[in-house]
């Protein structure tokens, strides 16, 4: 099985910052699974953006799990799993980051877990979403 992993790292993903220590993702190709590192709310130099504003952060993670996707020959239509993490023990927070992330997915209806987090490792990180895709 070992042969049919490949972990893509930034130089696959020229829309995404170089400067993370970590895959963005993995792919399986038999069948072909693609697994995301969590996607951060991270412009392309590597700083955080939107800072305050969970909507705003889930618009960037969005955008950079996309590309994460489209690096791995996949998209939001073909995730089959999400886990969605906000910094913030309020309701109002996690609803207000969801709500981006799930209008982003249309009517792809992925199964997805949503959970409130003490922090997340960015400074002034508070939103990011991991993904599990079956790329036809």
């Amino acid at each position: 099985m070992q042969n049919d992993i490949r972990f893509l790292r930034a130089d696959h993903y020229p829309d995404l910052t170089d400067t993370v220590d970590y895959a963005y993702a993995a792919v399986v190709t038999a069948p072909r699974t693609v697994f995301t590192a969590g996607a951060c709310p991270l412009d392309a130099d590597g700083g955080t953006v939107a800072l305050g504003d969970y909507a705003g952060q889930a618009r960037q993670v969005v955008r950079n799990l996309e590309a994460a996707l489209a690096g791995a020959g996949a998209s939001l239509t073909d995730v089959v799993k999400t886990t969605v993490y906000v910094a913030s023990a309020r309701q109002d927070d996690l609803v207000a980051a969801w709500e981006v992330v799930r209008a982003a997915f249309g009517d792809h209806d992925a199964p997805s877990t949503l959970l409130g987090v003490a922090a997340l490792g960015y400074t002034g990180q508070l939103v990011e979403v991991e993904a599990v895709a079956v790329a036809r």
